[in-house]
């Protein structure tokens, strides 16, 4: 242990190190990594988007807030646990949620407060770039964001010199390059897969549609430089140094990978990057990403079409609602135990309880639930109303009650997934999930298998989430072999193998969520119902 303490003190005075940071939508994480990518030190902070004049952001000032603390807290812990203090690092990269707006003038200043992805608020600019370019350009996209600033009139699209996401914003301030890796690039405009760039045909389209606003800019103007994974983004500057560790003691000149989107480092995080594999992460929201072989036959409002980080298209099913219902469900049992005088820590009655749901129908014996907190645009569902139904000839047992919650929770990802899988055949070798669902062993993989028709792995390194990620591509740059690419990097360097832990889908498993989901659809204006009449 002292031996290994020693070698890790010495690797962060030479700056044999990564550093990986992610802005999540609640926790802003940096990930310091060794030469065999473990992570050697760590530091968050906690941060919640505003609702301003109906407007989902984040200040400049938070922003900057969040990450130097949470990089004075990972240097912190490199001092205490390894007597260093930190002043150069080998590698550097950013990361944050995709898409969303930021847009800036020639004077480089914020011409209106950041929109996150979270906002609804580009209906109009959605339907209309979906049908120019005959491409799904969901809400939260960059490009679906700028497109309504346009249609409403907005006075602060002319003076646009520059927008990128928050990615972009943080890697341009610390560089002074306005880049994007190509994955977040994705999810602001789209990418041809072919030339790992920006559509030109549909840039041109777009510059048509708005010409005769006569805008000083050409989208192409505007839009940041993309990168592809293993080139080098720029160096950290000394304005970049002061801004990221304001004690001084980082020094200027650590090269940075391209920053990135949270789907492309999850999908790193997972070695889910080769054709043919995905990963599901699975918490609040859940989502799907599948690496394909071949552009999809036609355009589905249900499918993102985004690209890993090294420009492979992805199709990504997107599900607002997951374990917000179960997690209600627990609670109330918890309440029950409470009531009892029993005492059980939350973790292990989780356990209990989805355990219990392998015990259950295999169609869950006719119960159905809806556990939309939210609306579910996948089922055309706009708001949420938390539901639970079955009729007199339903099984109604605790082991069919938490199996339907646990299906219900991947309901609406299901609808999705089938347009893939059925209509356009994509083959799925292996599946990763990832997310607070696959906390208790084997059920949510079982479940989730079941669900997929596909073998779903969980491997030790899941929790580790997208600030590894980012680090492991920061490390891409520095340690990668000479023409390895990122999939060869991770399956030979990274993971060396490991494939972590396997469920593979089993027949009456798959046959009884089939059953289910049929059910489930069929069920939606029972939501409707509950939305129209309770108040």
């Amino acid at each position: 242990m002292e031996e290994r303490k020693r070698l890790i003190k010495e690797a962060i005075a030479r700056g044999e190190t990564s550093l990986g940071i992610e802005f999540g939508s609640t926790r802003i994480k940096a990930v310091l990594i060794d030469q065999e990518f473990n992570t050697i030190a760590s530091g968050s902070y906690e941060w919640e988007n505003r609702l301003e004049e109906n407007i989902w952001t984040y200040s400049l000032t938070d922003i900057w807030k969040g990450l130097q603390n949470c990089y004075q807290l990972m240097a912190l812990e490199v001092k205490e646990k390894y007597g260093e203090t930190l002043t150069t690092i080998g590698s550097l990269g950013f990361s944050a949620m995709m898409h969303g707006y930021m847009a800036f003038n020639k004077k480089d200043e914020l011409l209106v407060p950041f929109r996150t992805w979270r906002n609804s608020m580009t209906e109009q600019a959605e339907k209309e770039l979906t049908t120019l370019f005959n491409f799904n350009i969901p809400q939260r996209w960059s490009i679906a964001h700028l497109h309504q600033a346009i249609l409403n009139q907005e006075s602060h699209v002319q003076d646009i010199t520059f927008f990128t996401t928050l990615a972009g914003y943080i890697h341009w301030k610390l560089t002074n390059k306005k880049v994007l890796g190509v994955g977040d690039a994705s999810g602001m405009f789209p990418i041809d897969i072919e030339t790992k760039n920006y559509d030109v045909r549909m840039i041109k389209q777009f510059n048509e549609r708005v010409a005769d606003k006569n805008h000083t800019w050409k989208l192409e103007e505007i839009l940041p430089q993309i990168l592809l994974a293993g080139e080098e983004a720029g160096y950290l500057t000394k304005e970049g140094a002061e801004l990221l560790d304001p004690t001084g003691n980082l020094q200027p000149g650590i090269p940075l990978c391209p920053p990135e989107g949270d789907a492309g480092t999850g999908m790193v995080a997972t070695n889910s990057v080769a054709k043919h594999t995905g990963n599901v992460s699975a918490g609040t929201s859940v989502f799907a990403m599948i690496v394909l072989e071949k552009k999809l036959q036609r355009v589905y409002p249900e499918i993102d079409l985004v690209t890993t980080p090294s420009g492979d298209l992805v199709g990504m099913v997107h599900a607002n609602n997951c374990s917000s219902d179960i997690n209600a469900w627990v609670k109330l049992f918890r309440e029950f135990l409470e009531t009892a005088g029993i005492e059980m820590e939350t973790d292990k009655l989780f356990e209990l309880l989805f355990t219990k749901a392998l015990e259950g129908d295999k169609d869950c014996g006719g119960l159905l639930s809806y556990g939309y907190y939210s609306g579910e645009n996948i089922t055309g569902i706009k708001e949420g109303r938390p539901l639970f139904v079955r009729s007199s000839e339903s099984q109604f047992n605790l082991a069919n009650f938490m199996r339907v919650h646990l299906y219900s929770a991947l309901g609406a990802l299901k609808v999705g997934m089938d347009i893939l899988l059925k209509e356009e055949k994509v083959q799925i070798n292996k599946i990763y999930g990832h997310g607070g669902l696959f906390k208790t062993k084997k059920v949510g993989q079982q479940i989730m298998a079941a669900a997929m028709n596909a073998p779903v792995s969980v491997m030790d390194t899941a929790g580790e989430g997208g600030a590894w990620g980012i680090a492991l591509l920061a490390s891409y740059i520095k340690t990668r072999n000479e023409n390895e690419s990122l999939e060869e990097f991770l399956e030979n360097q990274v993971f060396a193998g490991d494939t972590g832990t396997e469920e593979k889908p089993q027949k009456e498993d798959v046959e009884g969520f089939e059953i289910f989901i049929k059910r489930y659809k069929a069920g939606i204006p029972i939501e409707q119902a509950a939305i129209d009449h309770l108040i």
